[in-house]
């Protein structure tokens, strides 16, 4: 019988039986990390649950790869959404990083 290694819980893509994210899993496995260095960064998941995952990726790639940079074009946005409704809070993490940045806006 076959056993369902990812879910999509409200939109999101995750490790069946987990929180951890698929998107967490995909990234390291791109990155060329090994299913047991994966398995190691994420004590939640056993090794069988990391292979699954990474089958499950390999076997829909198209749709996980849409998926992941949709996600990432959000994360963009929101970055720039944050940056305009809270310049002088950004300016005081880049002046905390030794860099000089003037508030925009």
């Amino acid at each position: 019988m076959p056993k369902d290694y990812v879910e999509n819980v409200g939109g999101a893509y995750r490790v069946a039986g987990s929180r951890v994210s698929l998107d967490s899993v995909v990234y390291a496995f791109l990155r060329g990390e090994s299913p047991d260095g994966i398995a190691e960064s994420f004590p939640a998941l056993n090794l069988e649950q990391v292979y699954g995952a990474i089958a499950f990726y390999l076997a829909h790639r198209d749709t996980i790869d849409a998926y992941l940079r949709a996600g990432k074009a959000d994360f963009v946005h929101l970055r720039e959404q944050a940056r305009r409704d809270h310049p002088s809070l950004y300016a005081k993490l880049e002046a905390a990083r030794g860099g000089t940045v003037t508030p925009r806006g």
